[in-house]
């Protein structure tokens, strides 16, 4: 199935008082979602990873800290997203915590792990947008930041976090690469 972004979404991302900066992070990254599982041999539903791509920063409308994701849920709830959607704002940060590492946060302790296919693929496309767009790694194409993914991940802490998130993100990446070679 096709997905395209709502211009209703995009609105209800303004009427929260998200930036335009934020909101144009939030589409690209939608965007860049919808790319990736379109090239991934997968059964997966575009609509959610549309909208949990579009939505997943909703939190920054209130702060750009590391609740934001919690907060996001929160908003989305209120809203009335569908739970699967809100799941995607609240767990992607670090890419999914475990229960220890949202204690050591000051989050909420749980288990944020991504589970579904969809929500890894949310976030590894955020991670590639940031990559793509930081301008702090010189690359030439959007291909190239997946192709570069692993070595930029452990060359810029900024964007392997620390070991454990490290390693989850190289697992997204690896996982969802192999789905588009099938």
């Amino acid at each position: 199935m096709r997905y395209k972004i709502r211009d209703s979404d995009i609105d209800i991302l303004r009427k929260t008082g998200m930036s335009e900066d934020d909101i144009k992070h939030c589409v690209k990254v939608a965007e860049k979602a919808l790319e990736i599982a379109g090239r991934a041999k997968a059964n997966v539903d575009m609509e959610l990873i549309g909208r949990g791509a579009l939505f997943h920063d909703l939190g920054k409308a209130k702060t750009h800290e590391i609740e934001h994701g919690n907060i996001g849920a929160e908003l989305g709830e209120k809203l009335g997203l569908p739970q699967a959607i809100t799941d995607i704002m609240e767990k992607h940060i670090r890419g999914g915590l475990t229960e220890e590492e949202a204690r050591e946060l000051g989050l909420p302790v749980k288990d944020y792990a991504l589970k579904a296919l969809e929500e890894r693929i949310v976030i590894y496309a955020d991670r590639l947008v940031d990559i793509i767009t930081d301008g702090i790694v010189e690359i030439k194409s959007e291909s190239e930041a997946e192709t570069r993914f692993e070595d930029i991940l452990k060359t810029y802490p900024k964007y392997g976090k620390n070991e454990k998130t490290l390693m989850r993100y190289l697992g997204y990446h690896s996982e969802i690469q192999g789905l588009m070679k099938e």
